[in-house]
């Protein structure tokens, strides 16, 4: 951030620099040009790349992604290892008009209940209807930080299915010895990532543009995990949420920290260039789209 002509600063959004009057005095102001900010690089990455459809029809898999909560007229696409867990405690909350602390609910009730509608349980024409007319919400993550949480919280704990069904491929994919039981390294779990299409590619380590399609779903509010906090909040007084209902900072594994740069580049240091070459082109939409730096050691050092 720096000065500039007749009190106006440039200021960094996004990677970008912008020149407005005061800048950073506003909160207000300054969350809608970094709303506004996100929106063109996503708007031109999509056109450029020819990822807007004038025909256009909602897939299945994207439906299921996205919750729906009538009461408050909200449409949230869930992206794994976003902080959706949380956003499920709100969710059901809402929907059953409940004064709870969120972050009393309990994480596994969540992934289990009833209650959470998707948009792929409703006709067609009714999808259509509440995609015009809802307040639409989805929340990004640096990818490679996405990915290196989904391994940590997917492959090194004991998941019966990650941890025994997902691994035991790997396992036999990139193992000489296919007997091993040893856990999988992080080099394993990228080479197999990287191996597999994405219609085929578990949603945990999906790319995001993928899981939500915001080339053809226009988002009214394009929020990240970086600025969650602030994100999270503006969602919530948007959508006439109760005034003590915020955004809870819980995570499933509390005893070890939660995966950031730092911990996602002692992983990601790890790969060979050929590795992380072919990571790079597997989130390059991700990139684009939500404007994050591919260069991860650049950014972990700055």
């Amino acid at each position: 951030m720096g000065g500039g002509i007749r009190g106006c600063q440039a200021c960094e959004y996004e990677g970008q620099l912008y020149m407005f009057v005061n800048c950073g005095q506003n909160p207000e102001r300054d969350w809608l040009e970094r709303q506004s900010v996100r929106r063109r690089t996503l708007n031109a990455t999509c056109l450029n790349d020819s990822l807007s459809h004038s025909v256009w029809k909602l897939e299945e898999e994207v439906a299921r992604q996205l919750f729906v909560v009538k009461s408050h007229r909200l449409i949230y696409c869930e992206v794994p290892k976003v902080g959706c867990s949380n956003w499920k405690r709100i969710i059901l909350l809402l929907m059953l008009n409940l004064s709870r602390d969120a972050s009393e609910v309990d994480g596994n009730i969540v992934h289990r209940s009833n209650h959470l509608k998707k948009l792929s349980s409703y006709p067609l024409e009714q999808q259509a209807e509440l995609l015009n007319s809802y307040t639409k919400v989805m929340f990004t993550r640096h990818p490679l930080e996405r990915l290196v949480s989904a391994y940590r919280d997917k492959l090194l704990h004991s998941e019966p299915y990650y941890s025994g069904t997902v691994a035991n491929e790997i396992r036999h994919l990139f193992r000489r010895n296919k007997t091993s039981t040893e856990k999988v390294t992080f080099q394993e779990f990228v080479s197999f990532v990287v191996s597999r299409q994405n219609k085929y590619t578990d949603i945990h380590w999906k790319p995001q543009f993928a899981l939500c399609d915001p080339c053809n779903i226009h988002y009214d509010i394009l929020g990240k995990y970086e600025t969650l906090e602030q994100d999270a909040e503006r969602v919530l007084r948007q959508i006439g949420a109760p005034g003590g209902l915020h955004y809870p900072n819980i995570k499933t594994h509390s005893s070890e920290k939660r995966t950031n740069s730092n911990i996602t580049w002692t992983y990601l240091r790890k790969l060979n260039r050929g590795q992380m070459q072919k990571l790079k082109e597997r989130y390059q939409m991700d990139f684009s789209l939500f404007n994050y730096s591919v260069d991860f050691k650049n950014e972990v050092l700055s």
